[in-house]
């Protein structure tokens, strides 16, 4: 396992593409201006050991050096070892809706975008608490099993969207079905479920499998996005929007937010429903709840003893920085031999 100490530094990879110009600018203009003294066949006499070759050889040690060099400035360490570690806190598995009511942009930028936002910053307000997430619309899909490392479920919640779920419609039992997976009965954790969606539900037993889910233990939450008034689904191909999404009338299908289904089903597993059209509202409110409840003790994996690994880039950075330093410009008996470019047969 690895990890690495400042990424920030991989900015400086952006001197590369500017050297490669400035490079070609340079030759443009040296040929540019050599061809006002004379042709090419004196050139070659007049300079018979001038070379291209060595000057682009330079120019990839230069930049080979650079990229090794900010690599070791990012410092990627490496975890030798697992061990387990014991912490305090509660479960916490968000439900995220992908369908594709939540591509509607009566909330800025889309409903789906927006509940992204509130779950990120919910996880970044987290302490030692494990998170979990799943998305669904006609079915569920495990998106991230519980785990500690928020900054991999960050990562793995920025790629959801509604391709990744096989079957279209709004189904939350799904979701409350699959969260039953996501809790270890055996640690008496506290346990919190974040349901976020448009509402827009079509099952019938959803508001039982909630009870279910609260007898168990387990408090769920709802966070509402999107407008009563609703939106129309942008249909897109390949980014380019191509039109609305029409009903079988031919009709452009308008999406409204439910929140009385969404409070509907906080209520029966006694949680709370909350509206998500500004994110700083169920932000604050449910760091609030989860920072309050009792943390339980538990045991996780997590990788340890990281070690520096940047010195070997930083070596490998120096070979490359001082092959560029002592290439000569000019061509040698070994550069001769090997006439890469056909320059020794060009001028014979």
């Amino acid at each position: 396992m690895y990890k690495l100490e400042e990424p920030i530094y991989f900015y400086l990879l952006a001197i590369i593409p500017i050297l490669i110009v400035v490079f070609l600018l340079v030759l443009w203009w040296k040929k540019r201006t050599q061809r006002k003294f004379a042709n090419a066949a004196l050139l070659v006499k007049i300079a018979p050991n001038t070379s291209v070759f060595k000057n682009t050889l330079k120019l990839m040690m230069l930049i080979l050096g650079i990229t090794f060099l900010v690599i070791s400035l990012v410092n990627p360490k490496m975890g030798s070892k697992l061990k387990t570690v014991k912490r305090e806190g509660v479960d916490v598995v968000f439900a995220l809706d992908v369908s594709k009511s939540m591509l509607a942009e009566d909330i800025a930028p889309n409903r789906l975008e927006k509940a992204k936002q509130i779950i990120s910053k919910i996880i970044d307000k987290l302490g030692s608490d494990r998170v979990g997430v799943i998305i669904y619309a006609g079915n569920s899909y495990p998106l991230l099993p519980i785990t500690t490392d928020h900054a991999a479920a960050n990562m793995f919640l920025q790629n959801a969207n509604p391709d990744m779920v096989s079957s279209q419609g709004t189904a939350i039992n799904e979701a409350l079905e699959l969260a039953k997976t996501y809790y270890n009965n055996d640690e008496q954790t506290n346990r919190f479920l974040i349901i976020i969606s448009d509402g827009e539900d079509h099952q019938e037993e959803t508001k039982q499998m909630a009870q279910n889910l609260s007898n168990d233990g387990v408090k769920v939450y709802t966070v509402g996005v999107g407008t009563e008034k609703g939106g129309p689904i942008p249909m897109r191909l390949n980014g380019s929007m191509i039109g609305y999404k029409k009903d079988r009338k031919g009709e452009t299908v308008i999406t409204k937010r439910q929140p009385d289904v969404l409070a509907d089903i906080a209520d029966v597993a006694n949680g709370r429903y909350i509206d998500g059209n500004v994110t700083e509202d169920p932000v604050k409110q449910i760091s609030e709840i989860i920072a309050n409840a009792q943390k339980s003790e538990f045991e996780t994996k997590q990788f340890a003893d990281y070690k520096d690994q940047f010195q070997w880039f930083l070596a490998i950075a120096i070979v490359f920085l001082l092959l560029d330093i002592f290439l000569l410009d000019r061509k040698t008996k070994w550069l001769r031999k090997v006439d890469l470019f056909n320059e020794e047969k060009s001028k014979n």
